[in-house]
């Protein structure tokens, strides 16, 4: 398996695209703040693993291509999964964040006109 059999997997079975980056084939615009990677590594070979907050997580070390994809996949399938039906693509959560802002706000604001008095003060 190679990258690009890799990423046509992970499309069949529907693993959001910004879950992983695949470097040459299928790479991350915008980098959340936690994904999993496929890459070169620096003394030849390949390495998978979780990026998270700037840090690299569960590194798996291969020498080929097609090991480093398949261990990327088996980390990819047993990853947590939302519950049915509340999932939805990353462009309809960043289309909808204006709206779940201006909900938080909301919130925040009714929360703070319903403390009682004596807290209001604080």
């Amino acid at each position: 398996m190679d990258r690009a059999e890799l990423l046509r997997t992970l499309r069949d079975e529907r693993v959001p695209e910004a879950l992983y980056d695949l470097p040459g084939v299928r790479d991350i615009q915008v980098q959340p703040d936690a994904y999993y990677f496929l890459r070169p590594a620096p003394d030849g070979g390949w390495e998978t693993g979780l990026r998270e907050r700037s840090r690299d997580r569960d590194t798996s070390r291969f020498a080929t291509e097609d090991e480093a994809c398949r261990d990327l996949l088996a980390k990819l399938r047993a990853r947590p999964r939302p519950p049915e039906g509340r999932a939805g693509t990353v462009e309809e959560y960043l289309a909808r964040g204006e709206e779940l802002r201006r909900r938080a706000r909301e919130e925040v604001e009714r929360a703070l006109r319903e403390r009682p008095p004596d807290e209001r003060e604080r």
